[in-house]
């Protein structure tokens, strides 16, 4: 069988491609990471917000095609369904995909305001008014998650797909020094010191790639 490839765009910009690479890591799926440019047009606009692109993230496995990352998270649960990315139970279950679709889908507001950037840091932010619900509704889902099913993680003792969807958030919150309650800010850190957080940051780190709009004190 061929080795699987995801095809990804920038470590340190592309929120998408972390969620992408997260699933596909947590489900064991041995892959080969494929870059494109950020100065590919597409995949420009698509960490820029200007348009969605079908680029990233891409998963390529025996025979099929993959993009979104719902529906690779679908399709690897599908494949690897003792990996555990959606919890075993049936009500758990689905409270985890509703989450996971809603931040998918959602929160608009948050992804223009508080854009992904692993090298930066603005600890005097100000968080534009606009963007507040969306924080709230992002600190209310973990709250109920962490109270109902005990955290560290939010269904529970291992990672599911929500924390994978959930992941750019913690780093946003953290580049922007977005004020959170305890127990919040515990999951961030919890999410943070993840060994596949530290892998995927460490090699952002290394990128040399810059996108000015995003690099900019806004």
């Amino acid at each position: 069988m061929a080795k699987a490839t995801l095809t990804i765009s920038s470590k340190n910009y592309s929120s998408w491609s972390l969620r992408g690479w997260l699933l596909c890591r947590m489900a064991g799926l041995d892959i080969e990471e494929v870059r494109v440019s950020v100065d590919d047009p597409d995949a420009r606009a698509e960490l820029l917000l200007l348009s969605p692109s079908f680029l990233v993230p891409c998963l390529t496995h025996d025979g099929a095609r993959v993009w979104d990352t719902i529906s690779i998270a679908a399709y690897l649960a599908e494949v690897k369904p003792r990996a555990g990315l959606l919890p075993a139970d049936r009500i758990a279950r689905a409270h985890c995909r509703s989450v996971s679709g809603e931040m998918n889908g959602g929160f608009a507001n948050l992804r223009s305001a508080l854009p992904m950037n692993l090298r930066a840091s603005f600890p005097d932010f100000k968080v534009w008014a606009g963007c507040q619900p969306d924080i709230d509704r992002v600190t209310a889902i973990w709250r109920e998650c962490l109270s109902t099913y005990g955290g560290p993680w939010l269904f529970g003792d291992g990672p599911t797909l929500a924390d994978a969807m959930f992941a750019p958030v913690c780093t946003r919150f953290t580049t922007y020094a977005v004020k959170l309650d305890t127990r919040c800010a515990a999951y961030v850190k919890h999410v943070l010191a993840w060994p596949l957080m530290h892998e995927w940051t460490a090699a952002a780190l290394e990128e040399p790639e810059e996108l000015e709009e995003l690099d900019v004190e806004f």
